[in-house]
């Protein structure tokens, strides 16, 4: 593989991959990913690596009685863990001449523009380095309201921040099925298209057995990067060769077909919905506006409620007067100049249009 132009790529290593049966570390699993990651990285693409297994190594290290609070057990599994791991990569990536550096995120540090771009700047100073950045989440901090759902979605995220050209998220299984992949007759779906997704695809609702994840938040993230113009490929980190080789369209896969590319500030607010900090409700002419052919902000005079404390640049989700989500946006003024403006004409405009991001079904 020898890209002829500068490839951004996000991969996600679950935790299913870098843990064997008996709950140890695969450090052999994980030296062989670390010998592929190296390569691509010598053939000129920029890899950001999303690595799991923190919990793993700490298990390892460390024996804690049961009787112990489980959020209290898993911190101390991951602080003490996440020093394992890190150096454990950092061991690997030396043998391939490569220098590596932790970056360790809460969903909280997504929320803030000024703080999502410092890590951004910082992640692309990194590369411009020839510095693979390994990034995980903070869980010693993390409080459960704000905790991500896994690893998945911060992969999603970072490829976003990062205008990924692909993601490659590395489970245990080759990708999505037609039905349960523990049955004989299921079959791969190589190929899954904007049209093609549907609710009736069969995902086994049961989660990493260590991990907080499973195949339904895969195939949510996604749908959503590939939304973004994000090219999303599954595909099981238990084959040898498997980047390279899925790369090289030589593996069993699933592929989410990219949609047009979105610009960056959308991006960002389209993992919004779960941190906003305040909504807005407005009527039916600012809704029919907002979903025509026109490039339309959101002013006051199409209004009718507010709720929330919000400052200027928070992320607000728009709804319509029955309640359906619309989309995200972030906002121009707080939530008190806003109440003074509500129903108002000739006002400047709440959202603007570059800070707009709709849904695509509303």
């Amino acid at each position: 593989m020898s890209p002829k132009t500068e490839i951004n790529l996000v991969i996600k290593i679950g935790s299913n991959v870098l843990t064997q049966d008996n709950a140890k570390p695969d450090l052999k699993r994980m030296q062989e990913l670390s010998r592929q990651l190296a390569y691509l990285k010598r053939e000129g693409v920029n890899i950001v690596l999303i690595s799991s297994g923190a919990v793993a190594f700490g298990r390892g290290e460390i024996a804690l009685t049961e009787k112990l609070d489980p959020v209290l057990k898993k911190q101390i599994w991951a602080s003490t863990g996440q020093v394992e791991l890190i150096k454990t990569y950092k061991s690997f990536f030396a043998e391939e001449g490569i220098p590596v550096a932790q970056i360790l995120v809460t969903k909280e540090d997504f929320r803030d523009r000024k703080h999502f771009l410092n890590m951004k700047n910082c992640i692309q100073g990194l590369l411009r380095q020839g510095i693979l950045p390994i990034i995980n989440e903070n869980d010693t901090v993390a409080i459960t309201e704000l905790m991500f759902t896994d690893n998945d979605e911060l992969a999603s995220l970072t490829a976003a921040m990062v205008n990924a050209h692909k993601l490659i998220l590395l489970t245990n299984v080759d990708g999505v099925y037609d039905g349960p992949p523990s049955l004989p007759e299921a079959k791969l779906i190589p190929r899954i298209t904007k049209d093609s997704f549907s609710e009736e695809i069969q995902v086994s609702p049961i989660k990493s057995a260590f991990g907080r994840g499973g195949m339904l938040t895969k195939l949510n993230m996604a749908k959503k990067s590939a939304n973004l113009g994000i090219e999303v490929l599954i595909a099981n980190g238990k084959r040898d060769n498997i980047l390279i080789d899925v790369l090289e369209k030589k593996a069993p896969h699933t592929v989410f077909e990219a949609l047009a590319k979105k610009q960056s500030t959308k991006k960002w607010l389209a993992h919004g919905a779960e941190y906003y900090k305040g909504e807005i409700t407005i009527n039916e002419g600012a809704k029919e506006a907002l979903f025509s052919e026109k490039i339309i902000s959101i002013l006051p005079v199409g209004i009718t409620d507010s709720s929330g404390s919000f400052s200027k640049g928070d992320i607000i989700s728009i709804r319509d007067e029955a309640g359906s989500k619309l989309g995200l946006g972030r906002a121009e003024y707080n939530d008190l100049q806003l109440k003074e403006k509500i129903g108002q004409k000739n006002q400047k405009a709440f959202i603007h249009y570059d800070y707009l991001y709709l849904f695509q079904h509303a």
